[in-house]
């Protein structure tokens, strides 16, 4: 069997598990420098866009396409390749269609699904910088600015009074402006192919905070351990939404819980690899990558995968925290597929590159990961 896959990024965390299934593995790339290029059987630079992968595709008569792309700008492109695939050749490409990826990359449009399905979600306007200064509006601070579209926090700013709305308006024309919600960012991975879904597990990613502070500067953990939050409850919600949406590939729901009223309201769904799918990993023993190649093998098979679930607590934080820690190593491999097996004397998993390094720590409770923490001397 011939895999295609887009992306060089992220291949080495699938490369040698295809391999192992006897995936004859083809990577396309439009980075030559980039990384984990030589890991693939064959592989080829082309310029951006799918163009050429279609091409490759075809041309390669590979069984299936599984593209590896964890930022939102190409993603519609991707779409609009499943689609031509899967119409015109019966070529499965693991990835969301059309429909599921033009509303998750769109803030705006994000909103409008998830208040027409009746999903709970923090209240919010549209506006324009000319009806903002035209009108006068009743705001509560802090309020949510955000743009349409843009990830990892850029585009969005928590406004604490008038004047920060004015000096974002000064460099927007348009926002969405969302309220503040006080509580715990969770989310939840859920795969989903053929029409069948399997929530794999609860993800604390730390408080809201009126600095915005991104989850990847937080420590994180799996299974959520809130109390009042519902985790079984907050798996179906991020189930029932996939499907509405009807995604397909591995698709993050994310959320905010509020430990005081104990609402979920929904934030976001992001149709591509998540940035925690270390953490769905470590705790639940599924990973999420590795299933995107059993889709394309036509052997996904969610019924055993709900079975084989497990309950593990994962703690991830960064490493740069403490430069004194005992595994720090700016020349070594963060990548190595090595640094990707848990073992008795090392339950955790490197990953990222050298400036964001970060660890995964596996065990059998929170107390338990703290103490490996402390004893890496990860944390002073």
């Amino acid at each position: 069997m011939k895999i295609l896959f887009i992306g060089a990024r992220l291949f080495d965390e699938v490369a040698l598990y295809a391999q192992s299934r006897g995936v004859t593995t083809i990577l396309s790339e439009s980075n030559p420098n980039s990384s984990n290029l030589k890991l693939a059987d064959e592989y080829h630079i082309v310029p951006r866009g799918m163009d050429h992968p279609i091409n490759i595709a075809l041309s390669e008569d590979v069984d299936a396409v599984v593209p590896l792309i964890g930022i939102d700008k190409p993603l519609l492109e991707v779409a609009k390749m499943k689609e031509k695939l899967e119409k015109d050749y019966n070529l499965p490409v693991i990835a969301s269609g059309i429909n599921a990826t033009e509303i998750s990359i769109n803030k705006f449009k994000t909103k409008n699904f998830l208040i027409k399905n009746n999903i709970k979600t923090p209240g919010s306007i549209e506006i324009s910088k000319k009806q903002y200064e035209s009108s006068k509006y009743r705001l509560r601070f802090p309020t949510v600015l955000k743009q349409a579209e843009g990830q990892g926090g850029v585009g969005v700013k928590i406004a604490l009074s008038p004047e920060d709305i004015e000096s974002y308006f000064g460099i927007y024309s348009q926002a969405m402006m969302e309220d503040f919600l006080k509580g715990a960012e969770v989310s939840v991975e859920v795969l989903r192919w053929k029409n069948k879904s399997v929530p794999l597990v609860s993800v604390y990613k730390g408080d809201t905070t009126l600095e915005g502070t991104h989850p990847l500067n937080k420590i994180r953990t799996a299974p959520a351990n809130l109390e009042n939050l519902n985790n079984q409850k907050l798996m179906k919600i991020a189930k029932n939404i996939t499907d509405k949406l009807d995604a397909n590939g591995t698709t993050e729901i994310e959320f905010i819980f509020s430990e005081e009223t104990k609402q979920i309201n929904t934030l976001e769904m992001n149709t591509r690899p998540s940035g925690t799918r270390f953490l769905t990993f470590s705790s639940s023993n599924i990973n999420p990558m590795q299933q995107l190649v059993n889709m394309a093998m036509g052997e996904w098979k969610p019924r055993i995968i709900e079975r084989e679930i497990k309950q593990y607590n994962a703690l991830e934080m960064s490493l740069s925290l403490n430069k004194n820690n005992l595994i720090q190593n700016p020349s070594q491999n963060n990548n190595d597929h090595k640094n990707r097996i848990f073992t008795s004397d090392k339950p955790w998993i490197i990953h990222g590159p050298d400036k964001a390094c970060r660890i995964t720590i596996r065990s059998e409770n929170l107390s338990n990961s703290f103490e490996i923490v402390k004893n890496l001397k990860i944390m002073e």
